[in-house]
C-alpha cells in the first residue's frame, strides 16, 4: 500500500498532535497553557519574519542600486526595468511588517486580549452572558 504525500503529512501531523497532547497532560499542563505556549511561539516567529523582511528589503535596495550603476555603465546589457523592479520589491519588503500590523488592527481591532474559552467574549458581540 502506497501512501500519498498528503496522507503521510496528515498522519505525521496527527501523530505529533497526539504525542504533544499526551506529553502535555503527563507534565501537568492544561490545554490552555499549551495554547498560550503555542501563541507565544507564533509571536516570536512573527518577529523573526518581520526582521527578515527588513533585512531582505535592505538587500534588495542595495542590489537595485548596484543594478542602476550597471545600467549606467552599460545600458545595452542591463535593462532599466531590472533596478526598478528590485527597488519596488525592496520597498514592499521594508513596509510589509507595518502593512500587516495595520491590516490586522483594521480587521481584528486594537485589543490584543486572548479568549478565555468560557464564552465571555460573546458579550462583546451582543450575545452570551
Amino acid at each position: 500500500m502506497k501512501l500519498s504525500k498528503k496522507q503521510v503529512f496528515l498522519l505525521l501531523a496527527s501523530t505529533l498532535l497526539a504525542v504533544g497532547l499526551v506529553s502535555a497532560e503527563a507534565s501537568g499542563q492544561t490545554l490552555g497553557s499549551l495554547a498560550d505556549n503555542v501563541r507565544a511561539t507564533i509571536g516570536n516567529i512573527a518577529k523573526l519574519l518581520s526582521a527578515g523582511s527588513y533585512v531582505c528589503g535592505i538587500g534588495f535596495a542595495l542590489a537595485g542600486m548596484m543594478k542602476f550603476k550597471a545600467h549606467k555603465d552599460n545600458p545595452q546589457q542591463v535593462p532599466l526595468s531590472a533596478p526598478i523592479v528590485l527597488l519596488a520589491v525592496a520597498a514592499g519588503l521594508i513596509f510589509l511588517p507595518s502593512i500587516i500590523d495595520t491590516t490586522g488592527t483594521t480587521i481584528f481591532g486594537a485589543s490584543k486580549s486572548s479568549g478565555k474559552g468560557d464564552g465571555s467574549g460573546l458579550a462583546d458581540l451582543g450575545g452570551g452572558n
